[in-house]
């Protein structure tokens, strides 16, 4: 660059690299809570957010060490229009994925490459032009001539780091879950605007200040509107979007559903408590009540959802029950609108594993755990390790189940982990609904692990019409075990996601 950088302090680059950066990774952050609603929470988002982020960055350093080779002036006046671009773009992401997301999602059949495909239309161009301004910012800087070139660098690259690490953090602990993701994008678009002021500022004489405050009001007005718009959560947690559904009109008497992210993750009644609304809560009842007998039984619950079966156990009063639900908001949720009443069970705001291993003396006659959904599984809620720690908080006559959902043209992740469980229980059942698959259909299977087997093989319940569950034949969870032998799901090794969504 020819013109000298004298009057451009090198604090002042410093702290633009800084937000720049810093905004660019609250983008990154957001991505992942944005796509949750659609395609859910698992390795697959937060591998294509990051690839198509970092992909983004690549294209857009490259194309800022292009401009960085023009004169300063007209190369900051050119990397204010770009972040006017990233503005606008910023300001579009939420309306565009609302826009694309479903038509996206029913052409392209497999999960994972609707994810790239959905992650790569919305979030490519944000990156793309936060990429640019870093090169053309460091060239500036190093050309400082009452500074050393290595000083000025070193500088750069530490204020890119840190602007990383700070909106990382502030978008984790601070905006997701204080704001959401709407005003989170809208602050993130008006620091680019005061970024691309300041650049166009710094390049003075500035001569196209209408046009470029044309699309400073665009970039508003369509960040204003994504804010107006009526929000897509009932709540926005830390963990999930939590949408809560009237589904009275269904069956005539006062009923919701809980949607956590892009899942159903349960159904209740407000005058029904004991009456379940899904297959694998159907089971868990039947079942655990059925191999306990009549007399009280101490009860464990991994996650909570809209406590449906700790509600209905309550009812029945069958004893003390224990409940470990990571988000506070949805216990708060379930309290709201499901009609939970906290005061007839414990429930810790904790990781259930970490609630497990927190209190070493404690026993339960009954652990169900109800993690799953989807492609989006906590992977460390079915390894052996948990395994084993589950079958160490069970009493002697003690009983685990779990709720398991595959393809049943595959059974890929279904004999992953009935071999695990295998590994660690003497007896390993799988439960499911008393009838023939349909093709493509996703089956809700309930594993049942324990030091002796179910004294009965089939039970009917109601879900909420009454149906017939059965366990497989032991000869066939034989084979499903050998099909994943030697193979299992560790802390080391347990690749879930993979077992659910397929193979490329």
């Amino acid at each position: 660059m020819s013109t000298p950088q004298s009057h451009v302090p090198l604090w002042l680059l410093v702290v633009l690299q800084g937000a720049v950066s810093g905004v660019s990774l609250v983008v990154e952050i957001v991505a992942g809570r944005m796509l949750a609603p659609y395609v859910g929470m698992s390795l697959y988002t937060w591998t294509a957010v990051i690839a198509v982020v970092l992909a983004g960055f690549s294209v857009g350093h490259w194309w800022g060490g292009h401009v960085a080779g023009r004169p300063a002036k007209k190369a900051l006046a050119y990397t204010g229009w770009v972040l006017l671009a990233a503005a606008i773009s910023t300001a579009s992401a939420l309306l565009l994925l609302r826009v694309i997301g479903g038509p996206v999602l029913v052409a392209v059949e497999h999960p994972v490459w609707g994810i790239v495909i959905l992650t790569f239309g919305v979030f490519f161009l944000p990156s793309l032009f936060a990429g640019v301004p870093a090169p053309v910012l460091a060239q500036i800087a190093v050309a400082q001539e009452h500074v050393p070139s290595g000083r000025s660098l070193g500088a750069m690259f530490a204020a890119g780091a840190v602007g990383a690490i700070a909106g990382t953090l502030l978008a984790g602990f601070l905006f997701i879950p204080w704001l959401g993701t709407t005003l989170t994008l809208a602050i993130v678009t008006a620091i680019y605007l005061v970024a691309a002021a300041l650049l166009f500022w710094l390049a003075r004489p500035f001569r196209q200040v209408a046009v470029a405050s044309t699309v400073s009001v665009l970039a508003i007005a369509i960040a204003a509107l994504s804010v107006t718009r009526p929000a897509g959560c009932t709540t926005e947690s830390q963990y999930f979007c939590i949408r809560v559904l009237d589904v009275t009109a269904e069956y005539g008497v006062p009923v919701k559903r809980l949607v956590l992210d892009h899942l159903s993750h349960g159904t209740s009644a407000q005058d029904l408590p004991r009456t379940m609304f899904s297959e694998f809560t159907a089971m868990f009842d039947a079942i655990a009540r059925g191999r306990l007998g009549a007399e009280p039984f101490s009860a464990f619950f991994i996650g909570g959802g809209t406590f449906s079966v700790p509600r209905a156990w309550a009812d029945r009063d069958t004893g003390p029950i224990t409940v470990a639900e990571i988000d506070p908001r949805v216990t708060e949720t379930a309290v709201r609108d499901f009609w939970l009443d906290r005061e007839r069970m414990k429930i810790l705001d904790e990781d259930a594993r970490v609630a497990l291993r927190r209190r070493p003396d404690q026993r339960y006659d009954v652990i169900v755990g109800d993690a799953f959904g989807d492609i989006a599984v906590p992977a460390h809620l079915v390894t052996q390790e948990f395994f084993q720690l589950v079958r160490s908080r069970l009493t002697e006559e003690g009983v685990f189940l779990m709720n398991v959902v595959d393809f049943p043209e595959r059974l890929a992740a279904l004999s992953a982990i009935a071999a695990t469980l295998q590994s660690v229980f003497a007896s390993v059942e799988i439960w499911t609904e008393e009838r023939l698959p349909t093709p493509g259909e996703q089956r809700i299977f309930v594993l049942v692990a324990a030091d002796k087997p179910t004294a009965f093989s089939a039970v009917t319940a109601a879900a909420p019409d009454p149906a017939r569950f059965a366990a497989m034949a032991q000869s066939f969870t034989d084979r499903l075990v050998a099909k994943a032998a030697p193979a299992l799901l560790t802390d080391d090794y347990a690749p879930i996601d993979r077992l659910l969504g397929g193979h490329f």
